[in-house]
């Protein structure tokens, strides 16, 4: 369970339409990528680059994606996943459009007999009887349905979920959501954060470790919480195989420059980076910059 993960892994919101600070950019690439064989190219430029991890949100298109992935094991067998559930765009929309009830009848009850009802339904738990901890369960396991059949290495759960479980200063859904991806997908569990010195604080504080934790990470201070000195404090004492830190946001959507950024990214103590990138020239710069091996 504690092997190495990839040093670069390959992420996606350069598919679908998220920039940060240029909307007009954003609504570009997601005209760009509304066609699938528009998203495999820069796959494929991805893979002949030499990476071989992929970060992949469980969003409305995934499973198309995954689908080519699976349709293809000569050519991408190889590859080690890292998905990260739940897509949270996804469940926004489906709350506007359906209401609360609504959206969890749609989730519960999507995929028939394979859908967390049906399973429920199977294993005889009532649904007025079913608590937190079985139904996180359920979702989880919706979500990763998208990537059966995959390499999957770590599954991250997204910020939004875990900053907000972290405001309520509790472990068990902590440590419920780590041992179910280690039993169930033989994966390490991964968190993403906006607050990497409260998380690791806290992971310590409850003895959970051989977790992967996914934090933005950039010189400036860009979605860093509390900020920047904090960080770097916490990094240069972090033990990288009880908590491997996986950085993400190095560029801080566009405001530092590869070279810049990637400088600053292989002076601290972090063993993973996740990038996104649409132009063969900028995966290739990039995974040289990271490897150090750039001019």
């Amino acid at each position: 369970m504690s092997a190495e993960i990839d040093r670069i892994v390959f992420g996606d919101n350069q598919f679908f339409g998220i920039n940060h600070m240029s909307q007009d950019k954003a609504q570009e690439r997601a005209e760009r990528f509304a066609d699938l064989d528009n998203i495999m190219a820069v796959y494929d430029h991805a893979v002949d680059a030499g990476i071989g991890g992929i970060m992949l949100n469980s969003n409305d298109r995934a499973k198309s994606i995954c689908d080519r992935f699976r349709g293809d094991p000569q050519k991408y067998a190889h590859l080690r996943w890292y998905p990260s559930i739940p897509y949270p765009h996804k469940y926004a929309g489906m709350v506007n459009d359906k209401g609360m009830v609504g959206a969890v009848q749609e989730i519960l009850f999507a995929q028939g007999a394979k859908s967390a009802f049906g399973k429920m339904l199977r294993g005889g738990v009532a649904l007025a009887t079913l608590d937190a901890v079985k139904l996180m369960k359920m979702l989880i396991d919706q979500e990763m349905e998208i990537f059966h059949d995959l390499n999957v290495k770590v599954v991250f759960l997204q910020n939004i979920i875990v900053d907000l479980m972290l405001g309520y200063d509790v472990a068990e859904p902590f440590i419920a959501y780590c041992d179910h991806i280690r039993k169930e997908y033989g994966a390490r569990p991964g968190l993403i954060t906006q607050n990497l010195p409260f998380l690791r604080r806290k992971l310590m504080e409850w003895g959970i470790e051989d977790v992967v934790i996914c934090a933005s990470i950039n010189k400036i201070g860009y979605l860093m919480s509390p900020g920047t000195p904090e960080y770097e404090a916490v990094l240069a004492e972090n033990d990288g195989h009880k908590y491997p830190v996986m950085a993400m946001s190095t560029l801080a959507s566009g405001a530092v420059s590869p070279p810049e950024a990637y400088a600053y990214i292989n002076q601290l103590n972090i063993q993973s980076v996740v990038f996104g990138a649409s132009s063969p020239n900028n995966i290739r710069q990039t995974v040289s910059l990271i490897e150090g091996t750039s001019a």
